[in-house]
């Protein structure tokens, strides 16, 4: 698994993920619209109406994480084999063992969303929110440990990898007490943005360069150039993620300018916004003080 596909694929996917909700992201800033209880456009209430309320994101989790445990299962000869038969036995797989469990935490990171937005009553963003934060420092754990091994070129690919990794476990931890934040949900996007690009460059500089050399450990600037590639990345996300923002701005003010939007049954009070008590306070004292003038009698002074 720790070929040209378990980086490429996995990083594939992140990057698909970051682009869908850089469009997500760029649609709710632009109609101001909640971004845990997005507003959607009206659906006909019929035979199929309940397929609008699948958690499709949660059911690609899922599968994924599905996918690539299995794929991390067959492209071994012997099996998941967890320790030899010879004595004393010692671990097998351990690099292998770790993306199993990689990929095994995001199927049940995909199980999650559906339960809590399709099972429980009523969805729980706590919960999906710890899921995932819980996930990704599982997750930088497993990294910092798949390193203990690697020298020069592979070295700084992860190592830099990990820190966009405990970047994004900064900012995931920062939305369970601010999840409806674009700030945040702008910088969570771009961080996925670089952790799946910068998967992508590392099948190709570890397994498959592009020169069709492979890159010297004993060289310090090829480990210079890893890390002015990853610069490069960091550039060319900030631009891709700015270019989605105004191609959308454009096409639904130019194109889409009576797009109206209905807001979600799931959130009946995100529409209105929160307003400190003591405004609230003052705009019921004067309704109570024309109730009590009612109850006076006229000929009072």
């Amino acid at each position: 698994m720790g070929k040209f596909n378990g980086h490429f694929y996995p990083g594939l996917y992140l990057y698909s993920y970051g682009l869908y909700q850089t469009i997500v992201i760029s649609k709710a800033i632009i109609f101001n619209d909640s971004l845990l209880y997005p507003s959607c456009p009206s659906r006909n209430k019929g035979r199929w109406a309940m397929l609008w309320k699948i958690s499709y994101g949660g059911v690609l989790k899922m599968a994924t994480g599905s996918i690539l445990t299995a794929y991390v299962v067959i492209c071994l000869d012997d099996g998941m084999v967890l320790m030899s038969k010879q004595v004393p036995p010692r671990f097998m797989y351990p690099k292998e063992w770790q993306h199993l469990t990689m990929f095994i935490l995001l199927t049940l990171l995909g199980c999650v969303d559906v339960i809590s937005k399709n099972l429980l009553p009523q969805r729980c963003v706590v919960l999906e929110k710890s899921t995932l934060v819980l996930t990704f420092y599982v997750l930088l754990l497993l990294l910092v440990s798949h390193i203990q091994a690697s020298v020069g070129v592979e070295l700084q690919v992860h190592s830099l990898l990990i820190l966009v990794v405990f970047l994004l476990m900064l900012v995931l931890t920062a939305e369970l007490w601010a999840p409806n934040m674009f700030h945040l949900r702008l910088i969570e996007t771009f961080l996925f943005l670089m952790m799946g690009s910068w998967l992508m460059q590392a099948g190709f500089i570890l397994y498959k360069p592009v020169t069709g050399y492979p890159w010297q450990d004993d060289d310090m600037s090829d480990i210079i150039f890893v890390t002015t590639f990853f610069c490069w990345h960091i550039m060319i996300n900030a631009s891709c993620q700015l270019g989605i923002y105004g191609f959308s701005s454009f096409w639904y003010r130019c194109f889409c300018p009576g797009v109206k939007l209905t807001v979600s049954k799931e959130a009946p009070y995100h529409a209105s916004p929160l307003r400190p008590l003591y405004k609230l306070l003052q705009e019921v004292e004067p309704s109570e003080k024309d109730d009590q003038a009612l109850l006076l009698p006229t000929s009072s002074p």
